[in-house]
């Protein structure tokens, strides 16, 4: 098979078998949640440090198409509830939240952005109320970023490799409802607008967030509607049939998680988010082999991480006073690498360590899947688990995840965004591809990895060495994604949403 004709030849039934063993296995391995929702016993207990997915593509500038940039979009905070009065969440003030350009070949750090938020208790303008937003020196709906409606307005400080680049950017409001942030939501229906093509049609709010740096690049930080999507839910009861149901009768659409029928686990939730496009004539680009075709590529490598200072002395009569360096926490490249393959021994070790340590540490774990293992002793019977799919030796799955870093291929033009004429969720399993100087190149993850890209059935696909095509059953976001900075949809509001709490219809 030549590695850009992407073949399935598995019947409908092994398939179908094949997903279920797989997803199984990944809820026997560790309690992961999806991209980087729920990695490691420690960052559960960190929600604000905890990155949940990382997103790094070529773009044009958002007020000028004629430029080409690298987009990185980093969220932290899973499952943030829009609804959660009165002070819904916020960036923590006393951590560093980071953004790595490196060497794509041995994840070195070359450049750092640091994004440094302001205090979450200080800055109020009116200390004598309940309401963190909407009264302020003034009573009612607030209409741009910082007015007198807006009690609390938390800022932020950019900095790259330690220095100070701008301060006092300011973050938009949460998405509190029609009545308190109408700019953000439709009039009649209350719910959030999304799905701009252009910097015109985003809401005023997220676009006065928009900030222009003097060094050239552009940055963004607020709340954001979550864009990852699976059915984790249905996943982690070992598989709900709604998983690879066939809902159509179609061999060809069924039976392999393709009919969408499954249930968006991350519907109706928000996330926080920190994004900065940067103009490609300023990167520092390192040659590396792409992960797909296997050819000379020109780029960079991306991941994100979140540190803490080392000490932190609680007072009885205060804020908690913070000292020392900075350790980091949290850090996240490609999705699903810490989530499925690492064991759980190790999760948290990943997270305190930089990828220029993975070849060492963590190489094991995507040489030797354990799921290959899982797929060969229950799908094809074989006691030892060793065999047909190899076990060992999975180079293919090395090239993409170690060291943990993102490589961009820089000399594509902008990739596809969803809704635009070509995009396909899958990248390059759905004919969804760009092209370089290095040649043809993958739209999507591994190339990079865009908003919308459905990274968990392309992992799961390159498990099964494209045998097979395995799939979560849900096919898109719950919200429309926008085709500009920042590009995640506009943060749900508070009353309009349903994060699948209700009961669902009893199955017929």
């Amino acid at each position: 098979m030549q590695r850009h004709q992407l073949s399935f030849k598995a019947t409908k039934a092994a398939a179908g078998a094949l997903a279920v063993m797989t997803i199984a296995g990944l809820s026997c391995l560790a309690p992961a949640r999806a991209a980087s929702h729920s990695d490691a016993p420690l960052i559960k207990q960190d929600p604000q440090a905890n990155i949940t997915d990382v997103y790094t593509f070529v773009g044009t500038r958002y007020n000028n198409p004629g430029e080409r940039v690298l987009n990185v979009i980093v969220s932290v905070r899973p499952f943030s509830e829009p609804g959660d009065g009165v002070t819904y969440d916020r960036f923590a003030d006393d951590a560093r939240y980071s953004i790595h350009i490196t060497n794509p070949v041995t994840g070195a750090t070359v450049d750092r952005y640091d994004f440094r938020f302001s205090s979450v208790t200080s800055g109020i303008k009116n200390p004598n109320t309940i309401l963190s937003y909407g009264l302020g020196t003034a009573a009612g709906a607030i209409t741009s970023i910082g007015d007198a409606q807006q009690n609390y307005t938390q800022t932020y400080t950019v900095s790259k490799n330690g220095t100070v680049l701008a301060t006092g950017l300011l973050t938009p409001p949460p998405n509190v409802g029609l009545r308190t942030t109408p700019g953000y939501n439709d009039p009649t229906t209350g719910r959030a607008i999304s799905g701009a093509t252009n910097v015109s049609e985003l809401d005023p709010l997220t676009r006065q967030a928009i900030s222009d740096l003097p060094t050239g690049e552009t940055v963004w930080a607020g709340p954001r509607e979550d864009g990852f999507y699976a059915d984790t839910p249905g996943i982690f009861d070992l598989l709900d049939g709604r998983i690879i149901e066939d809902k159509d009768g179609d061999p060809n659409t069924g039976g392999l998680g393709q009919d969408g029928g499954g249930v968006d686990g991350f519907q109706g939730f928000n996330v926080l988010t920190y994004a900065i496009q940067i103009p490609l004539e300023s990167l520092r680009l390192g040659t590396y082999i792409d992960p797909v075709f296997r050819t000379p590529a020109t780029g960079v490598g991306v991941y994100a991480s979140v540190s803490r200072q080392r000490i932190t002395l609680r007072k009885t009569n205060g804020n908690p006073i913070n000292s020392g360096p900075f350790i980091q926490v949290n850090r996240m490249g490609n999705p699903l690498f810490n989530e499925a393959l690492v064991a759980l021994k190790d999760k948290d070790n990943y997270n305190r360590t930089s990828p220029t340590d993975d070849l060492s540490k963590f190489a094991t774990y995507a040489q030797n899947p354990e799921l290959a293992f899982l797929i060969n002793f229950v799908l094809f019977g074989d006691p030892t688990g060793a065999s047909p799919l190899p076990t060992t030796g999975r180079d293919d799955l090395k090239v993409i995840y170690i060291p943990d870093v993102i490589r961009v291929d820089t000399t594509t033009g902008p990739v596809l965004l969803p809704g635009q004429l070509g995009f396909s969720r899958l990248g390059i399993l759905g004919s969804d591809v760009t092209s370089g100087l290095g040649g043809i190149r993958s739209g999507g993850w591994p190339n990079g990895r865009r908003i919308g890209d459905d990274v968990v059935d392309i992992a799961l696909t390159a498990l099964s060495q494209f045998t097979v095509y395995i799939g979560y059953n849900v096919n898109a976001n719950d919200q429309v994604y926008n085709q500009v900075f920042p590009y995640l949809a506009t943060p749900h509001a508070g009353p309009t949403v349903n994060q699948r709490q209700g009961p669902l219809p009893s199955p017929q």
